[in-house]
């Protein structure tokens, strides 16, 4: 993904339009695109600033967070539920997830869901 240009040059295109330049001459003496001229001044138009808006995150975690209650009350009457068994538990009350949709929402609470593998004792060697 690209990053987006600095602020600074945003408010330095933005200020050149204002002053009277065409949004085409601001793009070719700062050596950026029309589009971004044109989108920049939009943005300035729209929202007081051409700043970028926040790239990446988690923006389904609402989703989820709708039935937190319903998972953590599965989650405290059996522990050792699987993650799983908790997101067919939601496919059940209508909600396709998944399973990392879960795991975050855990990670987010400080809750952690380690699964161990049990192992048979072995009768000639000591396990650990």
């Amino acid at each position: 993904m690209a990053r987006a240009l600095s602020v600074d040059l945003r408010d330095r295109v933005v200020a050149a339009i204002a002053s009277g330049l065409l949004r085409r001459q601001a793009a070719v003496r700062f050596g950026i695109s029309t589009a971004s001229a044109v989108r920049w001044q939009q943005l300035a138009n729209q929202h007081g600033t051409p700043a970028p808006q926040q790239q990446g995150g988690d923006r389904r975690s609402m989703r989820i967070e709708a039935h937190a209650g319903l998972i953590l009350d599965a989650y405290k009457a059996t522990p050792d539920i699987t993650l799983a068994e908790l997101q067919a538990l939601l496919a059940y009350h209508g909600t396709e997830v998944a399973l990392g949709m879960i795991w975050r929402l855990f990670a987010r609470r400080g809750i952690k869901c380690k699964k161990r593998q049990r192992t048979p004792p072995s009768r000639i060697v000591p396990t650990s």
